[in-house]
């Protein structure tokens, strides 16, 4: 179709006004943003089911899904998966927590891996939490520590062993975890945050922190899109434009806080993951300093082939199967 030159020229000043208007609101309102980067951040965190089930043994294993742990059926819920067993509980309880950097992902997209994690003998828990921009910091940080209170409410009924606990988590899913585990080990954090934890110290065994963001000074620094993206997701998260500067920034940043009373951790990340050098290194250093139990697992900058961000769900490559087992 032939456009005269009348018409060329509105659709181009349309199409002008359109991307002044788009980035009038990506600069003025969290929520553009927020919506543009939540696909990129959470196909990362999607378990590829069909790559997984070759590759892992065969387990019978239960699931209850949806359970409402905060009282209520429109608040988000948790899945448990308990292996067929009996004369094995009550069972050490593993509680994940999604990524998708605080504004998107869900507990479905890690439930795969989470069945695979039960099948070794461990009650597993996929926590649901509510993402922002719909809710703000720290919302997901007092759902999560409900769902704790779960796990000793319902113990007798599910066979759970409420005195035998690891937090894990992937993406910002591990900054939610260990943030979890510094208001459980530290009274004076938990104070500060605001949340009484639902469980003791003596209660967590370990912590297992895959591919997490944990010092948010850096990520004020990170080049590229995914600074960029991570930048739009905590305006987004705390509510701020001006993120680095609020309580909230100040809380999230797990490097700061951490101090030998963090429970025993593993924490591993890819060597192709542009968040590897900046923050999951970084954190096992100083956890190696302060003499925390540590086993960490990263790869040589030049393997091949590169690792990329949540390499540890691609369970058809002979690394990610070495990181489960770990």
């Amino acid at each position: 179709m032939k456009l005269s030159s009348l018409t060329a020229a509105g659709l181009l000043a349309g199409s002008a006004a359109a991307g002044i208007a788009a980035a009038a609101a990506l600069r003025h309102h969290p929520l553009p943003s927020a919506l543009l980067i939540r696909g990129v951040f959470a196909g990362a965190g999607k378990v590829p089911v069909k790559t997984i089930l070759p590759h892992i043994p065969r387990f019978t294993v239960t699931g209850h899904r949806g359970l409402h742990y905060l009282g209520s059926a429109d608040k988000p819920s948790l899945d448990l998966f308990l292996p067929d067993d009996p004369s094995r509980r009550p069972l050490p309880v593993v509680m994940w927590i999604h990524g998708g950097a605080w504004i998107s992902g869900s507990k479905e997209d890690v439930a795969p891996y989470l069945k695979v994690l039960a099948g070794y003998g461990y009650a597993v828990i996929g926590v649901g939490y509510s993402v922002s921009p719909k809710a703000v910091y720290p919302a997901a940080v007092k759902e999560l520590n409900s769902a704790l209170g779960f796990i000793r409410d319902h113990a007798d009924r599910y066979g759970l062993d409420p005195n035998r606990v690891v937090l894990a988590g992937d993406s910002a899913g591990a900054q939610l975890a260990a943030q979890l585990a510094l208001l459980i080990t530290q009274p004076e954090y938990a104070r500060e945050t605001g949340v009484k934890p639902a469980a003791a110290p003596g209660q967590l065994c370990g912590i297992i922190l895959n591919c997490g963001v944990f010092d948010l000074d850096s990520v004020a620094r990170l080049p590229g899109p995914i600074g960029w993206g991570l930048r739009k997701a905590l305006w987004s998260y705390t509510g701020s434009k001006d993120w680095a500067a609020t309580a909230a920034a100040a809380h999230m940043s797990i490097l700061d806080h951490v101090d030998r009373r963090f429970p025993p951790t593993y924490i591993s990340s890819g060597n192709g993951d542009d968040l590897t050098l900046t923050q999951s290194v970084p954190l096992a250093d100083r956890l190696s300093e302060l003499g925390v139990p540590l086993v960490s697992r990263f790869w040589p900058k030049d393997y091949k082939p590169a690792l990329g961000h949540e390499y540890q769900f691609q369970l058809h490559r002979p690394e990610a199967m070495e990181s489960l087992h770990e």
